[in-house]
């Protein structure tokens, strides 16, 4: 018996215990509410619920201007050195397939990831498009599964039961985001923990959060920030890191991630007093709200490392598919106070990708022992 399958029997037991015993103990009007919401039944504590604390992060930005000021020639401003994700995934991706070819010589074996595409959305279909091409860079098998956008729940689930059953498949990937009339931590739920290569099973992220342990994956864009930050020599323990944004994607991983790697976080979201303050005290900032320019001159400290992760498209019928990206940084201004920036496009997003394929090289060695 496995470990994985020991620790499924234990949750599984623990799990009907507490439902018997809940039953017992719980007046019949409470009996399906979580031991949160028993508590506030009686009004015992004043904390609430945690989930009637959720409120959506709604940024306003100053403004709505997509152009920054241009940079000026011959100034005597600091220019920041250029964080070339690109080249950095690039790299990263040589060494992925230099291992495939070595799994596959040794055992004929290659990792196997698997996509489920939701809809005709143009930037989830870019985004695919560019895994599906890093796959096959890194020699690794790749399965899509397209369904419509009014396709049904179990038509999703009844892909995602298929791919976790097929023992070729190391790792699936759910396109983000599903149309709204999918319940989407429902179908994240389904995908099996050791295929979770996007790293967003509450598994993985409480391993994540927890000193002392580790997680199977760490989210594919947070790992690719903390890479990009390390290969550039960043130096992170005892430095002073804001994230701007809190999703489950990016914003509360990285914060995470920064913290395992001993740096003092502080988070800002839209409900944050003053954030351009906070902002321009930080040694690195990783911004994640796709709030286009948000993060201005100000609200940086001379010196700062940038980490923009956000996009953004604006109409530009100058380029080839009528829009280019914009970061939630505006760059011009940026690179005269900063010593070090990703550009968008061409940062944050291939590293993604790079550590996409890293978390299903390994998902495949953990799957065949193939060290």
């Amino acid at each position: 018996m496995t470990m994985m399958t020991m620790m499924k029997r234990i949750t599984r037991s623990l799990t009907m215990i507490w439902k018997k015993g809940s039953k017992k103990s719980m007046p019949p009007t409470c009996r399906a509410l979580s031991t949160l919401k028993y508590n506030h039944c009686y009004q015992i504590l004043k904390s609430p619920p945690l989930l009637s604390l959720d409120l959506p992060d709604i940024w306003t930005p100053d403004s709505l201007d997509y152009d920054c000021p241009p940079i000026k020639k011959g100034s005597n401003e600091q220019t920041a050195a250029v964080i070339d994700g690109k080249s950095i995934s690039e790299e990263i991706i040589s060494g992925i397939a230099s291992e495939v070819s070595r799994m596959k010589e040794a055992i004929s074996k290659v990792p196997g990831l698997a996509v489920i595409l939701v809809g005709q959305r143009r930037d989830s279909q870019t985004y695919v498009r560019n895994k599906i091409k890093g796959c096959e860079e890194a020699g690794i098998k790749s399965l899509m599964t397209e369904l419509p956008e009014d396709c049904k729940e179990e038509e999703i689930l009844s892909a995602l039961s298929s791919f976790n059953e097929d023992p070729s498949i190391h790792g699936i990937l759910v396109q983000l985001p599903l149309p709204k009339h999918l319940d989407e931590e429902k179908i994240l739920s389904k995908v099996s923990v050791e295929k979770d290569v996007d790293g967003f099973n509450p598994l993985n992220m409480g391993n994540l959060a927890m000193r002392g342990r580790e997680p199977l994956f760490i989210p594919c864009t947070p790992k690719g920030c903390i890479e990009l930050l390390l290969r550039s020599g960043v130096e992170i323990m005892g430095k002073k890191a804001v994230v701007i944004g809190r999703s489950n994607i990016t914003g509360l991983p990285i914060s995470l991630l920064l913290q395992r790697h001993h740096a003092t976080v502080s988070i800002l979201h839209a409900m944050s007093k003053n954030p351009d303050k906070i902002s321009s005290e930080a040694d690195i900032v990783v911004t994640a709200v796709g709030v286009p320019n948000l993060v201005r001159r100000h609200w940086l400290k001379p010196g700062a490392v940038v980490i923009d992760v956000g996009t953004y498209p604006v109409e530009d019928p100058n380029s080839e598919f009528g829009y280019r990206l914009i970061g939630d940084v505006c760059y011009e201004e940026a690179v005269e106070v900063a010593s070090a920036i990703t550009p968008v496009p061409g940062g944050v997003g291939p590293m993604t990708i790079a550590m996409l394929l890293s978390n299903t090289l390994d998902s495949a060695k953990l799957a065949y022992d193939f060290t």
